[in-house]
């Protein structure tokens, strides 16, 4: 008869929970109900649609509002005469219910409370007032409103003698059916005792009665108070016989059978329904997993554990959670490609054309991936390499992988570990939660079907750590080849061999990834490519790729060189080839509007039609400064979109010896600063300087472009050859820049970043570079055409630097240094 029992007690009870003390709200009474049908109901009124539910005159029921439309109106409505029209959906699937949507006799309610609930959800308490019917709409926004006619209940007379019968029929079938339910308050009972008006007893009982919307809603249009008592009467008496009927069953088999007996009955009861029905068959279904294993090439172990668990499932009733949970586990054995791998393709000049074909450059990668071909081909087993591709976003990191799994015949996999901070996500949950699932690492696998594919660790450097774990701890294990051959899965519960799988991980930054992590995998640095190798990619990759996905045929659009570089240099800073690409389907879009239009166009892109359709430019390249201005020397700084210039600028005024610096300096590069500063005060002489100049001048170095921020150390001989040259007002060398690191006892140490400073330089006509010794293995291992037009300086010692930086020419109009002369003090005796 009734719903649930926490819906019943906030119904029986009437006992509304708020912050405030619990609030009863009283059993209508005679009195109550006259006065309510007395009352004057208002022309058009507020639709509030419901779901799931009907609402009786009289009746108390909670309602949780959910829909944005209905949050609104509760609002306004409980801010007003809290007054709305309460009317059950005919489709309860429908989100946005409109007029005709809704059935057309309603309640009218009065909103006796609103409560914000710990979840968020709005709920109210409603007691219903009158039944009305729609007559039409009035408004659709930001809710439903219409006109109504409010209707009244035709009564019988008080001294009806059948109807009084009815009633009292239906106070002790109730009764009856709240005796032998369990799940239904004691209160109930005591609830409908008490209720006095006969009218307020049937809605009461019909509103909560176990019956769905639809058969509620034909009680709800009942206008004859007498018809729908015997109504609601007969569907009472076929629940209490329902539930008669039930206990009789259930006392009679815990009578007759303990638990495994009846759990045995219940199963066969269950398989032959299913057969009768066409389901599925359990038995069949642990048989063809039987036969699938079969075929499985796995190891004793593995074996072993699949007997256990397919005997188990044998035993658990199918109706029970733990069926589900086991079968998805001996599921995901029967998936996993325990020994199944695919061909390696041990064809090197194969593996090289692929390679060639997808990437322009790159040759460190290359390289070893055909030294692992090669050994793989000579001895026929070897542990795959863990290899680390590190550099600026865009080189191909992540689509080098693709091409390697081309190139070797392998399935290929990618994971991105950007953002992942949850142990689990690796390692996989123990079977036991609900919702576990083994980890993206096996997950992957079981995609892949197969033991041994390129697996893509994407975004290494990206990992955080929380509450949850540290995922990057978990990696430790994956990416050993020492100890991934045994990889334990919580879900799983069994070593599973990663020794076949090429673990290729990118990034890029090594300073956020974990040392121990780092020192697991084999570093590849990635450069950036100059712009005679991004020329290249455009011609051979970027271009053909861009007309294919617009629709269009090359020989309906071509560029020239000069266009592509126009793009690189004043449209693009970076050291890949991402917006290169958009900016050539920016121009590839144009033309294609063009020929979609009928338009005429022209069919080589030159310089001037990129300036046309791409707009003005976006970056203009730092020129080497000329060497007319003393404290001006040129820089070269490492980024993480590529190399770059940058210019340390120093001047000289009358002060107290004050060094101040500017630029939006890092602490890093204002120790460079003082450093520098210092080791010219202390070798003063060799530069021709009084010491006691730096008493009574102020200092001031600046670094251009002041919103970025800027640090490290390599600026420290540039900072040096600055402050040099504005003390001494010697000319700097003409189209010389320089990095390196300083130190106090005058040694110039080795920077990182050369190969992207030098093809900042070039950019920028550089022709001179003047860097630490050390550096000069840097140098040795680029590749020759990049280091066409320059010449290298090599510097051990920071005296050595300003020898070659300075010329002896002194800039035009020197600032005059002048140091006060003190005269001094009178002695008196």
């Amino acid at each position: 008869m009734f719903e649930e029992e926490d819906n019943m007690k906030s119904r029986l009870q009437l006992n509304l929970i708020s912050d405030d003390e619990p609030e009863l709200i009283p059993i209508l009474s005679l009195e109550d109900e006259e006065q309510i049908n007395a009352e004057n109901v208002p022309e058009v009124l507020s639709i509030l649609p419901l779901r799931n539910t009907v609402l009786f005159p009289g009746v108390v029921i909670p309602i949780t509002v959910g829909r944005d439309k209905s949050i609104t109106l509760i609002k306004e409505a409980y801010k007003g005469n809290k007054i709305v029209g309460v009317i059950s959906q005919k489709d309860i699937s429908i989100e946005d219910p409109k007029f005709d949507d809704l059935n057309k006799i309603g309640t009218v309610a009065n909103i006796l409370k609103m409560l914000r609930m710990p979840d968020g959800n709005t709920t109210i308490i409603i007691q219903g007032k009158r039944r009305f019917q729609m007559i039409e709409e009035v408004q659709n926004e930001p809710y439903l409103k219409a006109r109504i006619l409010a209707i009244s209940d035709n009564r019988p007379p008080l001294n009806d003698k059948e109807f009084i019968a009815l009633v009292d029929s239906l106070k002790d079938i109730s009764y009856q059916i709240i005796q032998n339910s369990p799940n239904i308050p004691s209160e109930a009972g005591f609830a409908i005792r008490n209720i006095e008006s006969p009218a307020f007893l049937i809605n009461f009982v019909s509103s909560n009665m176990n019956a769905d919307v639809t058969t509620k809603q034909t009680l709800l249009e009942m206008v004859d108070v007498k018809s729908r008592a015997q109504k609601v009467l007969e569907l009472l008496s076929k629940d209490l016989q329902m539930i008669e009927l039930k206990n009789q069953i259930q006392s009679k088999v815990k009578g007759d059978i303990d638990k495994q007996q009846r759990e045995f009955f219940l199963n066969q009861q269950l398989k032959t329904i299913q057969e009768e029905l066409g389901g599925n068959n359990f038995d069949k279904e642990i048989t063809e997993m039987k036969e699938k294993a079969s075929r499985k090439k796995w190891s004793k172990a593995v074996a072993e554990v699949f007997d256990k668990e397919i005997e188990r499932l044998g035993r658990i009733n199918p109706a029970a959670a733990e069926y589900s949970v086991t079968l998805n586990y001996i599921d995901l054995l029967l998936e996993l490609p325990w020994d199944e791998k695919t061909l390696d393709n041990f064809d090197l000049k194969n593996a090289r054309k692929v390679l060639d074909k997808d990437h322009f450059g790159l040759d460190k990668v290359k390289d070893r991936i055909l030294e692992y071909l090669a050994v793989l081909k000579l001895k026929g087993n070897m542990k795959s390499p863990i290899m680390c591709l590190v550099g600026p976003p865009g080189v191909g990191k992540t689509s080098l992988g693709k091409s390697i799994a081309t190139a070797l015949g392998r399935k290929y996999v990618r994971m991105s570990l950007g953002g992942l901070r949850d142990e689990a996500e690796i390692r996989g949950h123990r079977k036991t939660y609900i919702g576990a699932m083994p980890g993206r690492i096996i997950q992957n696998l079981k995609k892949a079907k197969s033991s041994n594919p390129v697996f893509v660790l994407d975004e290494v450097d990206k990992l955080t750590s929380d509450f949850h774990g540290d995922p990057s701890s978990a990696l430790l294990e994956v990416l050993d080849p020492e100890q991934n051959n045994a990889f334990y899965d919580n879900f799983v519960e069994i070593d599973y061999d990663l020794s076949n799988v090429l673990f290729i991980a990118t990034a890029n930054s090594l300073s956020t990834i974990q040392p121990a992590l780092r020192d697991r995998m084999e570093i590849i640095e990635l450069n950036g490519y100059t712009v005679e190798e991004k020329t290249q990619i455009a011609v051979r990759h970027l271009i053909p790729k861009q007309l294919e996905a617009h629709g269009l045929k090359k020989n309906q659009l071509l560029f020239n060189n000069e266009a592509i570089v126009t793009i690189i240099d004043e449209y693009t800073f970076e050291s890949g080839v991402r917006n290169l690409e958009r900016n050539i389907a920016s121009v590839i879009r144009s033309i294609a509007k063009s020929i979609a239009s009928d338009e005429s166009y022209d069919l080589k892109i030159t310089r001037k039609q990129i300036y046309k359709i791409l707009g003005a430019p976006k970056f203009i390249k730092d020129k080497w400064l000329d060497n007319k201005f003393a404290g001006v020397v040129t820089g070269l700084a490492w980024t993480a979109n590529g190399g770059d210039i940058l210019f340390v600028e120093s001047s000289l005024y009358p002060g107290k010896g004050k060094l101040t610096l500017t630029g939006n300096l890092g602490d890093v590069m204002k120790e460079s600063a003082t450093i520098a500063l210092d080791f010219i005060k202390a070798h003063a002489a060799d530069l021709e300087l009084d010491s006691k100049l730096f008493e009574f001048w102020d200092i001031h170095i600046h670094v251009p472009e002041g919103a970025t921020p800027k640090d490290g150390p390599s600026a420290g001989i540039t900072m040096l050859s600055s402050l040099a040259s504005s003390l001494t007002q010697r000319k700097v060398r003409k189209k010389l820049a320089m990095t390196g690191e300083i130190t106090l006892r005058g040694k110039v140490l080795p920077v990182g970043g050369i190969k992207e400073k030098i093809l900042a330089a070039k950019r920028a006509g550089i022709e001179e570079i003047m860097l630490s010794e050390d550096n000069r293995k840097d140098i040795e291992e680029i590749k020759p055409e990049y280091l066409k037009g320059l010449k290298f300086k090599y510097v051990d010692t920071m005296n050595e630097a300003l020898d070659y930086a300075l010329l002896s020419e002194k800039v035009r109009n020197p600032v005059k240094i002048e140091i006060p002369r003190t005269t001094p003090a009178l002695k008196i005796d």
